[in-house]
């Protein structure tokens, strides 16, 4: 089987889920996912406090050669474990995720444009571009929901490091682009203009 590999970035909050969970139920084929945010490196050695206050926005919280090496394989038409990672303590599960090959893979994260060595394994790269007030008002109560945090916590660390890393790093990987979707759309109309991307490869 050779697998067509799809990378959606864009900043945080700004609908790479929705358009992965929108092309997943409608792609014709076998899809499988992976998020980059899955491979942020393992915190457990830290107090939780300490956990806390890391930059996980920045390139280096996130294990870029682990994460090669498993895609390479998934390219290679090898099932991988990916591992599960809990944001709630910053730390990875005992358990891993298993991924096999399938018609499309998609990889999403908000960083996953900022490494050639991830671009070089793309078949179509995406960005979803969202306004920075959509994007922060989606990522609070997705915080508080999903990832244990408290409202003050989460806008502590928009205005610590979500925006300043978005400036620096996440941001300018949309040179690398191949589609930029927008974010504030319609997900399944985004959906189907990748879906086009996509059939335009064959």
């Amino acid at each position: 089987m050779r697998s067509k590999f799809l990378g959606i970035a864009g900043g945080s909050c700004s609908g790479k889920t929705t358009l992965v969970n929108a092309l997943a139920k409608t792609y014709f084929g076998s899809v499988s996912t992976v998020a980059f945010d899955s491979y942020y490196r393992d915190q457990g050695n830290k107090s939780l406090h300490d956990r806390t206050l890391v930059n996980y926005d920045h390139p280096d919280s996130l294990d870029v050669e682990l994460f090669v090496s498993d895609m390479q394989n998934l390219r290679d038409g090898k099932t991988v474990q990916c591992p599960i990672y809990d944001f709630s303590t910053h730390t990875r599960s005992s358990e891993t995720q298993i991924v096999e090959p399938t018609d499309l893979v998609i990889l999403d994260g908000i960083l996953l444009l900022a490494f050639s060595a991830i671009t070089d394994l793309l078949d179509l790269c995406v960005f979803v571009e969202a306004s920075e007030s959509t994007r922060f008002r989606r990522r609070i109560p997705r915080d508080v929901e999903e990832r244990g945090r408290t409202e003050s916590q989460s806008l502590e660390q928009l205005q610590r490091t979500v925006q300043p890393m978005h400036q620096k790093f996440v941001g300018p990987s949309i040179q690398y682009a191949d589609l930029i979707i927008d974010g504030e759309l319609n997900p399944k109309l985004s959906a189907e203009k990748v879906r086009s991307a996509l059939a335009a490869l064959n």
